[in-house]
């Protein structure tokens, strides 16, 4: 017995070091983002990307065809291709025709080596992460994510492995990693402080493979919203800097050395909206298993709880986001404010509540 609970501790302790580890790594990471972004506001594929936008304004061919931009690069003038370089002109209706852009390192050579270094340190602090995880589930014996310290660090894992994920498929998404990472840091510095919780085992009541099920629904589904409130904000951002250009106005000098190296504001609404249409089902799952669950524990389905009821609200949040989408008066901007209101009544879901508010879902010692 005596044996056992402190292999418990010992677990537990490096837990703790892998959490800490990773969030060292992290660090580097978000350096190395910065270092692209910092790089490839130097480069000339950044205005050529300017350049095309202000040309596909003015040209009302219904499809634009690939552009890819090269670049120079060495002394001996060799010609290097970077990953992603490329600028597509895409049309669809009620958008207009501009290009999305090369992407932070700006098709700058060395900008590109540095996002691909962040990239890969982020893949080495997601593992370090996701071993720590693991690490804690050992020393409890049970699913880790029982306190808002588990949630907190299991959330910005699957978070950083959703991002990886779409990294692998291909995507062009290399835009997330510098406020992704940046996040994660504040997370899990706010997991590791205020929220720290020694291992413990829980309250019989949640003693239930429901724990398993309706949890791990409800952290994927705010991981992966957390990335389309990413983009839905970029998207606002870009959609502004593109109605200046559109006007005839000049963005000033840092908004255009950032914005232009994004995607275009229509493939940032795009991106947004798939992913959050494809898990507002796996909410909607989340919240019908824990009323099972519910059922189970406390003997009913459904009480009004504060947890329950900020749950539902968030629900009705993306509900009215998906149905504005649909709604030609209510596309766009409108719709991306819906939004950004639904994942800040799920941040309020998780922080306010179980922090402010009592009730049966409140967490102890936090």
């Amino acid at each position: 017995m005596i044996l056992a609970a402190a292999t418990n501790e010992n677990l537990a302790n490096v837990s703790n070091v892998l959490i800490y580890s990773s969030m060292a790594v992290y660090t580097l990471a978000f350096f190395g983002h910065i270092a692209e972004w910092i790089f490839g506001s130097r480069s000339k594929v950044g205005r050529t990307a300017a350049a095309l936008t202000a040309a596909a304004k003015s040209t009302p061919a219904a499809s634009g065809p690939a552009v890819t931009v090269r670049t120079t690069a060495g002394e001996g003038g060799g010609t290097a291709v970077l990953e992603r370089p490329k600028v597509v002109t895409r049309s669809s209706a009620g958008t207009r025709d501009v290009p999305d852009g090369p992407g932070a390192h700006g098709g700058d050579e060395q900008g590109d080596l540095y996002g691909r270094i962040a990239v890969s340190l982020t893949v080495l602090a997601f593992l370090l992460e996701a071993a720590g995880v693991v690490t804690r589930a050992l020393s409890v014996q049970r699913a880790p994510w029982g306190n808002m310290y588990e949630f907190s660090t299991t959330f910005s894992t699957v978070a950083v492995g959703a991002y990886l994920a779409f990294l692998l498929a291909k995507k062009n998404v290399r835009w997330i990693g510098l406020p992704l990472v940046t996040t994660v840091l504040l997370d899990l510095g706010l997991a590791v402080t205020v929220l720290y919780t020694d291992s413990d085992q829980l309250v019989p009541a949640l003693h239930s493979y429901w724990l398993w099920i309706h949890v791990s629904t409800a952290i994927v589904c705010g991981a992966v919203f957390y990335l389309g409130a990413v983009a839905t904000l970029l998207y606002l951002f870009r959609d502004s800097y593109e109605n200046k250009l559109a006007g005839g106005g000049e963005p000033g000098a840092f908004a255009t050395s950032v914005l232009e190296r994004l995607p275009s504001a229509a493939s940032l609404d795009k991106f947004a909206y798939r992913i959050n249409a494809a898990f507002f089902p796996l909410w909607t799952f989340t919240i019908i298993a824990g009323a099972i669950w519910a059922g189970e524990a406390w003997g009913r389905y459904w009480g009004w709880d504060p947890k329950e009821v900020w749950s539902f609200i968030t629900w009705v949040a993306y509900a009215c986001y998906l149905h504005a989408r649909a709604t030609a008066g209510w596309k766009g901007r409108k719709a991306a404010y819906l939004a950004l209101i639904a994942f800040a009544c799920f941040l309020f879901n998780y922080y306010g509540v179980n922090i402010f508010i009592n009730g049966k879902h409140s967490y102890a010692g936090v």
